[in-house]
């Protein structure tokens, strides 16, 4: 790390001084595009495509350049899988393709390409303090490591570090798929109905907007209730209403889940630097998770309560936070390619 480098991250191309780029933060439901300017780091033209609306990444870029009427030359995506070598393979979405491939057949002059919450790592500098929603624990120590993590379609888990020069380097892992640990009577039912479904229970068979629908169903079956599937937005919709008193009791799990991982995740690196929630689901809850038990779950660390007790966490409320990280690690990796 003497050389205070980024990670090797996948691209293909000369990477130049370069004032505008297009950024993209494909998840595995939408694909949302936007040109930057590296110097002012201003985002306009933004476009948000349906994934399932395209048959291959480079439909949907097209697709953006042509109504954007913006021209492809310096493109960063941030996309929901690992992104280990030049072939890329989305984890809940169909699009395979070649990094080099693309930049080839779509002549672009760079092409970079990294996990979605790298991406979602580097945003965390570009954040202003309105665009955060702290949930309990002191102040953050800034040169700390942070970990962040996300329930949309998936749950996408991060961390970042500072560089002795000031920069920052993202962690990117797939810890969203580790096991999901059951710590009482009502969550060894969950975890049972759940494996009987899908044979292993990760985090994010749980903690994702998939997984808040599996969870009203198997709290539904922990009760001995007989009830038809939601989707995600509907539990939510029925909880922060109060109408459905099973929806609110899914929240309020999906919630005191989230806890217990965000405050393993806190302890895996001692991230003073703060805990940083994104994705689709948790915002639109917001209220839910400031009466739930969030915040005591990731407390209760047995010997180390004292130092998840220190660890804050934050809710990014910004709405195109994912672009503005691809932004910045696109700038930040063609300032050190240019040294």
């Amino acid at each position: 790390m003497a050389n205070n480098k980024l990670p090797p991250e996948q691209h293909e191309g000369i990477l130049d001084i370069a004032t505008h780029a297009v950024v993209a933060d494909i998840g595995g439901t939408n694909a949302r595009f936007c040109r930057i300017n590296l110097a002012t780091f201003e985002l306009d033209r933004i476009q948000v495509f349906p994934c399932a609306d395209f048959p291959t990444l480079t439909d949907v870029m097209t697709a953006y350049s042509q109504q954007q009427d913006v021209p492809l030359e310096h493109v960063a995506i941030a996309i929901a899988c690992p992104v280990d070598t030049d072939e890329i393979n989305m984890t809940n979405h169909h699009w395979q393709f070649s990094i080099r491939n693309v930049r080839k057949s779509m002549r672009l002059k760079t092409f970079v390409v990294l996990n979605d919450f790298a991406a979602a790592a580097m945003s965390i500098v570009t954040l202003k303090p309105s665009e955060l929603k702290q949930i309990g624990g002191g102040k953050i120590t800034p040169k700390a490591p942070k970990a962040i993590l996300g329930a949309g379609t998936g749950l996408g888990v991060g961390h970042l570090i500072t560089l002795p020069n000031g920069n920052v380097m993202p962690l990117p892992g797939e810890g969203g798929h580790v096991d999901w640990a059951p710590t009482n009577e009502k969550e060894w039912a969950i975890h049972r109905f759940i494996q009987n479904r899908f044979g292993r229970v990760s985090a994010e068979r749980i903690l994702s907007g998939p997984g808040l629908e599996t969870l009203y169903l198997a709290l539904a079956d922990y009760h001995g209730r007989n009830v038809a599937p939601l989707s995600a937005a509907k539990i939510g919709q029925r909880a922060l209403s109060g109408i459905d008193t099973l929806a609110l009791e899914t929240v309020n799990q999906f919630f005191e889940s989230l806890g217990g991982f965000a405050g393993n995740l806190a302890l895996n690196l001692n991230t003073y630097g703060g805990v940083y929630i994104a994705g689709g689901v948790v915002p639109k809850l917001l209220n839910l998770m400031a009466t739930s038990n969030f915040r005591a779950r990731f407390e209760h660390k047995g010997r180390f309560c004292k130092v998840a007790e220190a660890i804050p966490c934050f809710v990014i409320t910004a709405e195109y936070a994912g672009l503005r990280g691809v932004g910045q690690y696109l700038k930040q990796t063609i300032e050190q390619q240019n040294l």
